[in-house]
């Protein structure tokens, strides 16, 4: 999480911009992605050029020799943050505009790819080279006390807390995940080398460059010394949809500068006939947008055969399944009344989820989590497609805390629930004996389905009352005549003392 002397210094960064003529939230996020993806292609290629070297391997840098931009052939050296960051203002915002630009917009000769179609229609917006040479100061600074934080993930959380700048939620629904809630459910999935991921509204791309940094940190050996391995998690393993453009250059760039060389994000809308996808990935991973409700007509009609609503909270759980190959998995956020509502499309889903599935797990989250901008409830959901069946019993955690209070401040606590909740996943069979009154424990299908498919935790959790024993009420009347006599006195010697 962000704090102090960073937090400051973005905030110096937006007020910068804002002063300077540029006033979309989106157009600021999109023109700071740009240039921090420019600066990192500068210690990308200075780092593999080390390794080269370290390494004796042959290695062009990208910067090297002359290149053809627009008919002029340019010294490629020119183009990095590092040589162009020292120009005067004048030229550091021309060398930018003529040439950085269309270099970043056409690294890649995939002209089908998600990084070339999305930036294809990148513009440099900033308006003036004296507020470009005041960013590119600022943006130093930003990267030179990021390096000292050597314990975080530092680019992340400014990810994370610049996109906190747009305000309440988007038109959509969709609210920013916080990234230790992504964490969190990436490692309770703890993916494979081999696995093929999906997020069908992925906006920044938060849950897919997750799970890639999980794999890096976890399954390093595995797929980066395995070249079949490595070209599909760099090629084929990551996909993402969403429906803002702005989003998805955002996403595309994130997911490259964490490394991932083609991520398949595109323009999609999830929910219509134009997503063909169906039994195709291996691990769905998603927060989709909890609006209301949308027109049917857009809808794909398999959904609607499954789930007959409008409410995009189930139209989605709909989506994951049929999205899903046999054997795979999804965990999901949705809001707490996906757990209890009512509605006959409501119960279809869980039960859906619950007798041809196999549910393995509701994590019920407080209602902070989403807070500044959104104080909704929400709970996770852990299942796997089958196609048949096979719940038996549904583990249920009651999440109290997440290592931020649960306020408008989210400011740093000590009560955090989360490791507990990741180690006690992971070892399901020390949770059989868990009392109801306990934190976490299992519900057998059968108690599930004879409470109308009710998956609120509450419906299930014991409150453990404490019997406290009071004295006689005479012995309290006794006690307290003693005290009116006491004060009795010490008011009479007051008295006598003031005369």
């Amino acid at each position: 999480m962000i704090t102090g002397t960073i937090k400051n210094k973005i905030d110096k960064l937006w007020e910068a911009f804002w002063t300077g003529g540029l006033t979309n939230p989106l157009d600021v996020i999109e023109q700071i992605t740009y240039l921090m993806f420019i600066h990192d292609l500068d210690d990308i290629d200075n780092t593999k050029s080390k390794e080269a070297i370290m390494l004796d391997l042959p290695y062009k840098s990208m910067f090297d020799g002359n290149i053809d931009i627009g008919g002029r052939k340019v010294d490629s050296s020119v183009l990095k943050w590092s040589v162009f960051h020292d120009f005067p203002a004048e030229k550091m915002y021309r060398t930018v505009q003529e040439f950085v630009f269309p270099f970043i917009k056409n690294l890649h000769d995939d002209k089908n790819g998600a990084y070339s179609k999305y930036m294809a229609d990148a513009i440099f917006k900033v308006p003036t080279p004296q507020l470009f040479s005041k960013v590119v100061d600022q943006l130093d600074e930003i990267f030179e006390q990021s390096k000292k934080d050597l314990n975080s993930d530092t680019r992340g959380d400014i990810y994370e807390y610049l996109l906190s700048k747009l305000s309440t939620a988007g038109v959509n629904g969709q609210f920013r995940t916080p990234r230790h809630i992504i964490k969190m459910i990436v490692a309770l999935m703890q993916p494979t080398a081999d696995e093929v991921i999906c997020d069908p509204a992925c906006g920044t791309s938060g849950f897919l460059v997750a799970a890639g940094e999980w794999l890096k940190d976890n399954r390093k050996e595995e797929i980066f010394y395995n070249a079949q391995k490595k070209f599909h998690y760099m090629n084929e393993m990551f996909t993402g949809f969403d429906m803002d453009r702005t989003m998805l250059r955002i996403g595309a760039m994130n997911m490259m500068t964490h490394g991932v060389a083609n991520p398949k994000i595109e323009y999609r809308d999830s929910l219509s006939d134009q997503n063909p996808d169906r039994e195709k990935y291996t691990l769905i991973l998603a927060n989709p947008p909890f609006k209301g409700s949308l027109d049917a007509d857009i809808v794909s009609a398999d959904l609607l055969k499954m789930c007959k609503t409008k409410k995009t909270e189930l139209l989605f759980i709909s989506l994951f399944l049929k999205m899903l190959k046999i054997g795979g998995r999804c965990a999901c956020i949705v809001p707490d009344g996906v757990l209890f509502g009512s509605s006959k499309a409501h119960k279809d889903i869980r039960k859906e989820l619950i007798d041809r599935n196999r549910l393995e797990a509701v994590i019920s989250m407080p209602s902070g989590v989403f807070k500044p901008y959104a104080g909704v409830s929400t709970a996770v959901l852990i299942f796997t497609k089958t196609g048949h069946g096979g719940t038996d019993n549904v583990w249920f955690y009651d999440m109290k805390a997440d290592g931020l209070s649960l306020d408008d401040k989210r400011a740093e606590v000590a009560d955090n629930d989360i490791p507990d909740i990741i180690a006690r996943f992971h070892n399901l069979d020390g949770e059989k004996d868990r009392e109801r009154t306990e934190q976490s424990f299992f519900v057998p299908k059968q108690e599930i389905v004879d409470n109308d498919y009710d998956l609120s935790i509450n419906k299930y959790k014991k409150t453990e009352y404490v019997a406290v024993e009071y004295p006689p009420t005479g012995e309290i009347m006794a006690d307290l005549d003693g005290l009116y006599k006491e004060l009795g006195g010490l008011l009479e010697e007051l008295g006598g003392a003031l005369n």
